[in-house]
């Protein structure tokens, strides 16, 4: 604890000195509470022994500013030894703190003591409104040059990379057949010259740090739409790819991510196929780009397998060369490859063969054409005597079943030959018909090719928004 003893020799000067040393400890121990009672402010220059001024002097000048400020009402000044006490009521805590500062600053203050209440009021005055809007507007009318400047420059931008984008779509129509892909390459072309204009724009208009922020936001930008929108960037990119390989065209038949149709239309996210059940599937084009796709129009020719089991008593020459007559003569089926029959297995009643011949994929069925071949091989087949067994069903002895008798001596009987005229049986004749195509196989035309008129017109809310496919050829 500090200890201060005053001598108590006196005169005025002692007396002053003695105010001035219990304002000090005053401002030590005291603290102002609820606006009412402020820290003492002691003045910045050291306290001198003999006073400068008089306290009336003081008291009535500092009186008379705060009055004059009006600011204040029911302003009390009162000194006593150098010690300024101010009361009254302010508007605000900005006007009782610059009191107590002019107080403190006043020539002869040793210390302010602030008793100046704050009620903030309601004020109706509309002056400093009007005051910003002046000045807002001053600052406008300096800027509209430049704002009439800077609006000009983007239209003209927008105009031009219009222009360049006609422009390059016009040179590359004799070199890119889709419209998809043109597309694209103009307004890649062309969206680095709209973007200039709007860095231009800011510039002029002064908002170089909004430019500079827009230049470096945007790939942050492109980042998280970039992970937002993954799927939809995945098949507009696999959409754009597939325009340029260019694996299938429109109307070809197809066969990805297990759907097999006809390839009706694709736009910016998938691919529609127009399957032989008439159901409209929509493959996404990333899918279909990362997937095996199997064109089955891609080239005319398409190879079908017919497979055919005879009896291990049968010739498998003559049967191969029975069944290449009858693909010979099939109307459907090319000469070149020629047809050919193979030995695929021995299985465990019939010796199984393979045909393998090729038809017109683009025009007819491979479907029907098989069954339209297997029909008339087995006619063939049956005319000549050559047995097909059923290892289910049926067993052949080639040297017959000796027959044995209990009762009897042991004999060997001969057994039946079956012919293929054997009475209540069907001959080979009125078994099949002789004609490559029958009613119920419903010709050999393809059948996506002959679904019905109001399912292959069938509209598709997808198509509307443009087709990729529809600058190219159909085969």
């Amino acid at each position: 604890m500090t200890k201060l003893t005053i001598g108590s020799d006196g005169g005025a000067a002692s007396r002053r000195v003695r105010w001035a040393a219990l304002a000090i400890l005053f401002m030590m121990s005291t603290h102002a509470t609820a606006q009412l009672v402020d820290e003492p402010a002691a003045p910045e220059q050291a306290v001198a022994i003999e006073p400068v001024a008089r306290d009336e002097a003081i008291e009535e000048r500092i009186r008379r500013i705060l009055e004059a400020s009006g600011w204040y009402r029911s302003v009390e000044v009162a000194v006593d030894e150098g010690i300024v006490f101010l009361d009254g009521i302010a508007g605000s805590q900005e006007q009782r703190t610059w009191a107590r500062d002019l107080a403190a600053r006043t020539e002869g203050t040793v210390a302010v003591v602030n008793r100046i209440e704050v009620r903030e009021e309601v004020s109706w005055n509309f002056a400093p409104a009007f005051s910003e809007i002046e000045a807002l507007a001053r600052r406008i009318a300096v800027a509209l040059p430049l704002i009439a400047l800077a609006v000009l420059i983007l239209p003209l931008a927008w105009w031009l990379s219009s222009a360049i984008a006609s422009l390059m779509r016009r040179v590359l129509a004799p070199r890119i057949e889709q419209d998809f892909l043109r597309n694209v390459i103009a307004r890649a072309i062309a969206i680095p010259v709209l973007l200039l204009g709007v860095y231009l724009m800011l510039q002029v208009a002064g908002l170089t740090g909004l430019a500079v922020s827009l230049l470096g936001g945007a790939g942050v930008i492109g980042i998280v739409l970039g992970f937002a929108f993954r799927d939809i960037a995945e098949n507009f990119l696999a959409s754009l790819m597939l325009t340029i390989r260019r694996p299938f065209r429109q109307g070809d038949v197809i066969g990805v991510a297990g759907f097999e149709g006809a390839v009706q239309t694709m736009n910016t996210r998938s691919t529609i196929l127009l399957t032989i059940d008439g159901n409209h599937v929509q493959i996404p084009n990333a899918t279909v780009f990362k997937s095996t796709i199997m064109n089955y129009t891609a080239a005319p020719a398409r190879r079908v397998t017919a497979e055919v089991g005879i009896g291990y008593d049968a010739s498998i020459g003559d049967t191969q060369r029975l069944i290449v007559e009858v693909l010979r003569g099939h109307d459907a089926i090319l000469n070149e490859p020629s047809p050919m029959v193979l030995v695929d297995a021995l299985g465990a009643a019939t010796v199984n063969l393979k045909a393998h011949f090729w038809i017109d994929g683009r025009t007819l069925s491979p479907h029907r054409v098989r069954s339209s071949a297997l029909r008339l091989i087995k006619r063939v087949l049956v005319e000549h005597g050559v047995s097909m067994p059923d290892e289910a069903r049926e067993v052949i002895f080639p040297q017959g079943v000796p027959i044995v008798r209990l009762d009897e001596t042991r004999s060997k009987v001969a057994p039946a030959q079956t012919s293929a005229a054997a009475p209540g049986r069907p001959t080979a004749s009125t078994a099949e018909p002789n004609t490559e195509a029958t009613s119920a196989e419903g010709g050999l035309g393809n059948e996506i090719s002959e679904l019905p008129h109001d399912i292959a017109n069938a509209t598709i809310p997808e198509a509307a928004s443009g087709n990729l496919l529809s600058g190219q050829e159909q085969r």
